[in-house]
């Protein structure tokens, strides 16, 4: 059987309408034949732009080494002729000799000749679209006037004659013969590119791959499974058809978001995994909506069919050990498993993710290149990414394009992904063509110029070998591969959704459909592959297997860590104390990372500015004193990579630092090579920092930056946005993984956040990373503290808005040293970077004493301030406020007004606040920021000093800025009177 050709195919399909494909003999509407240079014009101009560029490259070089007719059209160029013009029938100019005669051809064989690579090459690049993709007949088949016979001058009278077309390569369609008959070579190009199968490769500028891609489909024959391969297609469909059948069952009308209509995915998929083992892979990473979910963890990934049974009545998250957690539902959870294929074990994972329609793409990237990482593949063929998009989505949503841009960057490539598209033809009520501007929802992958398989979703022959053509290009090329399995959704949106509301005509076509299983099962019986009696043998068997997995899920126990991609041994969950570790780090080692910081090559040619920073910092360690905010922040990473743990800091401007300050990464004013010192502390350093700018993208590369956290717990991982105000692009990766991963989905996490916050008159856009938001998704309790040692760990999260250069090098190291993770955000400086009193002691960041660690609350130590119990006002503050304050105070003499920094906002310090509240007794406790008071941290400081101070916290006053829709002016004027203003209010006179 060739289920690739149009007569087997109607076989398989029955009796079902299929795409009517136009016929290739001349139509009454054809449009009139277009002269040669007309044609060659359209070429130049369309997909084969790069092609011409390539010949015209090669023919400057060695004319003979292209055709006759490219030779003489390049030369009519090149003396000037507009490219239109410039095609000259070849036998005009310089007719070549014939086979072997030295017979000289005609103008009319010449002319025929290439015409008829013209019309091959449109089978190339425009033949998908009429292929015969849809299983519902819905689609209708455009008229192609590149593909119409008379477009080039032909009669029906011409479909016998014999055409030149010299002897080529490989392929039916370059045959040995330097002679073909017209009508059968179309035929031979229609059934190559318009049938079941429809390729998109010709908008890729690599002729190495093209020529890959066209020796796969112009064989004469793609693919001819034996009578073993087609049942194990058959038991594999079958295994995918009859679970939904079994769910649907046990459970009906519950929400499972099945697979229904398009089966044929799951054994695609398996055998793209089984070819995938044969050529290195050892690992799947696999991201994907709720379609199918189900159905992929059961049958692709192997989870135990007890874990997903019962989770359909309910997993019990009340005890001890759960407290605090919410779960998720089915369709949202992931699960790893090993799988043993004829070619090795497998690993095989799926993310977690939520209902945010392709929000998990970057989060699956940024996992596999992690584990690139930390398993040494270099070459990156071991981890194979895999994305499962809907066809509404995938057109609809801009992560898309943010994960497909950075497929190519250094810092963020991956090897290839393989992208599986559950073409639906609908998304949620909405037809496709109210869902994109493109005839396919695979449209914006050419923005990268990889490969793109249409496939009918009814032909599960055809969806296994390009599935299996689509790891071998990944695996051979390391570049992404698309693959659009067009089926249908034989329910609405969910399995309780009415669809005939809005697709009455579409749902009366599915109603009258067999399923695929059915369909395929028939016509290999009628080949005697798989008798009839042995494939409903194969059910019942099936069935059982479903039955004996429900029967296990009644006494199921369930186990968190089933639900984890991996389970980090050792490490503490929320209600586990975990010991509290030192930060500080030798002094000795400080040195050496200090001296590695202002070390270059000898042949290096620095800028004349980094000459002049580099002297200071070299100052900072002769003397031990003035140690900056950049130089702290790499104290912290050279320190932790003496020590063995892996850094990567990532994001838009992130190696010299959007304010010049941090040049992690120097470049040579000569050669323009890049140089990271902390890649050279010592010979022999047991782990490397990676520094990367990226795309100009928030919510991909925080995404995938969240995705390389989640791979190991010895990683400092790092996001910093260019300012904090820019985050928000990125929300759905803060709101729904960031913020309640770890409760959702048992999954831990330690991304850093580097948000550069404060008002410096900078407007709107460029002031406030919106601390409210991260305060207002902490899952502290004003009205409950917690116990003071577990309180980190019961917290979703940590925000921070520090002040000094040595608490910000503990705090860093803190998310390491430590037996547990979790997310950090940083409220991080841009003024403070240079500012003079911003900076500490060398011997803050030593391992030596009790003020070498992270202080969450810093009091007034000031040697002016008055004596405790005449103090009238404690201002608490957090960030550069508090230099502001210090300045103004200093300035009025104001010296009866304590200044306390809160460090960490959340969680609360409850206990710490209260010791320095408790410390002025007679005092009125005030809370000052720079934020309108609608925003900033007063509502969640205000709530949380009622119960951290009984009795004076509800009195709490506040000087800062009126309430107010935006974050900032944009004028530098009235910011500066409303900074003087919240001053003055902070040091007014007692009430």
């Amino acid at each position: 059987s060739r289920c690739a050709q149009v007569g087997v195919r109607a076989a398989l399909l029955g009796a079902r309408p299929q795409l009517r494909i136009a016929p290739f003999r001349l139509a009454s509407n054809a449009p009139r034949a277009a002269s040669t240079a007309k044609l060659s014009e359209d070429f130049a101009d369309g997909t084969s732009s790069v092609y011409v560029e390539e010949m015209y490259r090669s023919w400057q070089e060695d004319p003979s080494s292209v055709h006759k007719s490219w030779d003489v059209y390049f030369r009519s160029v090149d003396k000037g002729a507009f490219p239109g013009d410039a095609f000259v029938p070849p036998s005009q100019a310089s007719p070549p000799s014939g086979g072997g005669g030295g017979v000289m051809f005609s103008e009319e064989v010449l002319d025929d000749s290439n015409k008829l690579q013209s019309l091959r090459r449109a089978y190339r690049v425009v033949g998908h679209r009429l292929s015969n993709l849809d299983p519902l007949g819905l689609h209708k088949a455009p008229v192609l006037p590149e593909l119409d016979i008379k477009t080039y001058g032909w009669t029906e009278a011409d479909l016998k004659k014999k055409v030149y077309l010299g002897h080529q390569t490989s392929g039916h369609l370059n045959p040995d013969s330097n002679w073909v008959t017209l009508g059968d070579y179309i035929q031979k190009m229609r059934d190559t590119y318009c049938g079941n199968i429809g390729i998109e490769y010709m908008h890729i500028p690599y002729r190495d791959q093209c020529d890959w891609i066209r020796d796969q489909m112009e064989k004469v024959v793609k693919y001819e499974y034996t009578a073993k391969e087609k049942e194990q297609i058959l038991r594999r469909l079958a295994f995918t058809h009859l679970f939904e059948r079994f769910l649907e069952k046990k459970h009906p009308g519950t929400k499972r978001f099945g697979l229904d209509g398009g089966e044929s995915m799951i054994p695609g998929m398996k055998a793209m995994i089984d070819r995938g083992a044969e050529l290195g892979v050892n690992e799947v990473v696999i991201g994907m909506a709720h379609r199918g979910r189900l159905n992929v963890l059961a049958n692709v990934v192997r989870k135990p069919l007890q874990d997903i049974f019962s989770e359909f009545k309910g997993t019990e998250l009340e005890s001890e050990q759960h407290r605090g957690f919410s779960g998720d539902v089915k369709y949202h959870l992931g699960t790893s498993h090993d799988r043993m294929t004829p070619h090795g074990q497998v690993h095989i994972s799926v993310v977690a993710n939520p209902s945010h329609l392709e929000a998990v793409n970057p989060v699956v990237e940024g996992k596999v290149r992690g584990k690139q990482y930390f398993i040494g593949d270099r070459e990156r063929k071991k981890v194979l990414p895999v994305l499962i998009h809907g066809d509404a989505a995938m057109a609809g949503q801009g992560v898309v394009s943010e994960t497909l841009m950075l497929s190519e960057l250094n810092g963020y490539r991956t090897g290839g992904t393989v992208h599986i598209v559950i073409n639906n033809q609908i998304g949620f009520t909405t037809d496709w063509r109210d869902s994109r501007s493109s005839p396919y929802p695979t449209d914006i992958c050419k923005s990268i110029s990889v490969p793109i398989f249409h496939v009918n979703g009814d032909d599960p022959e055809a969806v296994n070998w390009v599935m299996v053509k689509a790891i071998e290009y990944r695996q051979r090329f390391g570049k992404d591969c698309v693959v659009d399995i067009w089926c249908y959704r034989r329910h609405g949106h969910n399995e309780s959704d009415q669809p005939e509301f809005t697709q009455p005509l579409m749902y009366q076509k599915i109603r009258s459909l067999k399923p695929n299983l059915e369909l395929y099962a028939e016509m290999l019986a009628k080949e005697g592959a798989v008798p009839k009696e042995r494939y409903e043998q194969g059910l019942n068997d099936i069935n059982e297997i479903y039955e004996n997995g429900f029967r296990d899920s009644q006494n199921y126990e369930y186990k968190p860590a089933s639900w984890l991609s991996s389970f980090w041994q050792g490490f503490k969950g929320p209600n586990q104390l975990s010991r509290i570790r030192n930060t500080g780090a030798k002094m000795d080692i400080l040195q050496t990372v200090g001296a590695a910081l202002v070390r270059l090559p000898e042949s290096f040619s620095p800028h004349k500015t980094l000459v002049r920073l580099l002297k200071a910092k070299q100052k900072m360690f002769e003397t031990g004193q003035g140690v900056d905010w950049a130089t702290a922040e790499a104290l912290a990473f050279g320190t932790l990579l003496l020590e063995g743990f892996h850094v990567r800091l990532s994001g838009q401007d992130v190696q010299r630092g959007t304010f010049s300050h941090r040049h992690a990464v120097v470049i040579d004013q000569k050669t323009n090579e890049p140089h990271t010192p902390l890649n050279h502390i010592s010979p022999d350093q047991p782990e490397t920092i990676c520094v990367h700018n990226s795309s100009l993208s928030e919510f991909g590369v925080m995404g995938f930056e969240l995705g390389y956290s989640l791979v190991s717990p010895n990683a400092l991982v790092l996001w910093e946005a260019q300012f904090g105000d820019f985050a928000n692009g990125a929300q759905v990766i803060i709101d729904q993984f960031l913020s309640c991963g770890e409760l959702k989905w048992f999954r831990q996490c330690g991304l850093v956040l580097l948000l550069p916050h404060g008002y410096d008159g900078q407007g709107p856009e460029h002031s406030s990373a919106r601390l409210e938001r991260y305060l207002t998704l902490t899952n502290s309790n004003p009205m409950k503290p917690p116990t003071p040692e577990l309180a980190i760990q019961q917290s979703n999260w940590q925000v921070v808005n520090v002040t000094t250069p040595a608490n910000y090098f503990h705090v860093l190291r803190r998310q390491i040293h430590r037996q547990f993770r979790k997310p950090l955000i940083v409220m991080s400086p841009k003024s403070l970077l240079r500012h003079r009193l911003c900076v500490s002691r060398l011997d803050e960041f030593d391992d030596v004493g009790d003020d070498t660690r992270f202080f969450t609350v810093i009091g007034d130590t000031h040697a002016q301030l008055a004596e405790p119990s005449k103090v009238r006002r404690v201002v608490f503050c957090t960030g550069k406020i508090y230099f502001e304050l210090l300045e103004a105070r200093e300035e009025a003499g104001e010296w009866n007004v304590a200044l306390v920094r809160i460090e960490q906002l959340a969680p609360f310090p409850f206990p710490e606040v209260k010791e320095q509240a408790d410390l002025y007794p007679n005092a009125e406790l005030m809370w000052c920021q720079e934020e309108p008071q609608n925003m900033g941290a007063y509502s969640f400081i205000f709530h949380h000093m009622i119960h951290a101070v009984p009795g004076r916290g509800k009195d709490l006053l506040y000087a800062g800025r009126e309430p107010h829709a935006a974050t900032a002016t944009g004028s530098p004027l009235t910011h500066s009177k409303e900074q003087k203003a919240l001053l003055n209010a902070a040091f007014a006179p007692s009430s």
